[in-house]
């Protein structure tokens, strides 16, 4: 059986070398990047029998999204249309004052096009986890409707469904994401938020522990995990409270560190794992991710393993 199903949206990512602007450089490093696949990705690599599916143009693009995603060992099952584009996002690094700029290019993506009919969901019925994020239904109406309609079907099967809430400004205001995503937490048993995004999309208030449970309390989630940037994370599982810091890492590149957190949680939790250890495997994970260029965290379980045992033991890597 199927451990984790994730579905989402996955794009190739363009970015010029070192802190070169884009208006200026002569070469793009290119990769595959998308939240549900950089989960999928970093579940897999830490154990767990993961398959990521979306809906790609049946392209050269498209199929660079799939072999990339395949050379991690993650198992891919596509739709593939001879409609829609491959969406991309260009970053552009940069120290303060300018900054880190991204710049997306995914209007008209063939994934915004996906039902759920055409969609490998017998596979989500039969798997233990089913994972997605609120940048889908974000995406478009059809995507919305497509969501609701998996996290529906995973419920109904007995799939355990985790969902980050992973807001995004560029593609809705908080008043219509709160408005569409209410609407998916009755089929989500494990919410991971931003502690901001709580308070800013779903109005949240209070302290971080009285967040989370009263999210819980409200939507019936059985764990929420708030994340809390620089401060760690924090859980409420069945009413108990756990806390988890970070571990001290030297940051190349942040994006993805979320995700990260996110697959080795779930791949922690599928082996069987408490709450507080799915936690620090998380963390571990997210610091591991930020010291590698690109979205996705390829990593191993002994590295992982390697992170918290130094820390445990006060070893400086």
């Amino acid at each position: 059986m199927t451990d984790l199903v994730t579905f989402g949206e996955t794009m190739i990512r363009l970015s010029p070398p070192g802190n070169e602007r884009l208006e200026t450089t002569t070469e793009l490093e290119v990769r595959a990047a998308g939240a549900e696949s950089n989960v999928a990705v970093a579940a897999a690599r830490l154990g767990a029998d993961t398959v990521w599916t979306s809906k790609l143009p049946d392209s050269p693009l498209g199929r660079r999204v799939t072999s990339e995603l395949e050379s991690y060992g993650l198992e891919t099952a596509p739709v593939l249309s001879d409609e829609g584009r491959q969406g991309t996002y260009y970053i552009e690094f940069a120290g303060e004052p300018r900054g880190t700029d991204v710049i997306y290019d995914r209007a008209d993506a063939a994934v915004t096009s996906a039902h759920a009919e055409e969609l490998p969901t017998e596979r989500i019925r039969e798997a233990e986890w089913f994972y997605t994020s609120g940048i889908t239904p974000a995406l478009s109406e059809t995507l919305e409707e497509t969501t609701e309609t998996l996290l529906w079907t995973a419920r109904d099967a007995g799939t355990k469904t985790a969902f980050d809430l992973n807001y995004r400004s560029k593609l809705w205001s908080p008043e219509e994401a709160r408005e569409v995503l209410e609407g998916l937490f009755e089929d989500v048993d494990v919410l991971v938020t931003a502690v901001r995004d709580a308070e800013n999309v779903l109005g949240a208030e209070g302290d971080r522990e009285a967040i989370a449970r009263g999210l819980a309390e409200e939507h019936g989630f059985e764990t929420v995990v708030l994340t809390l940037g620089a401060e760690g994370a924090l859980a409420c599982h069945e009413g108990e409270i756990t806390r988890q810091s970070t571990f001290e890492t030297e940051t190349h590149d942040p994006i993805g560190t979320g995700d990260a957190f996110v697959g080795a949680f779930l791949a922690k939790r599928i082996a069987g794992g408490d709450i507080g250890g799915a936690l620090e495997y998380g963390a571990a994970t997210a610091a591991l991710k930020r010291t590698i260029p690109g979205d996705i965290a390829v990593v191993t379980p002994e590295e992982v393993g390697g992170v918290i045992e130094a820390a445990e033991s006060g070893i400086s890597r």
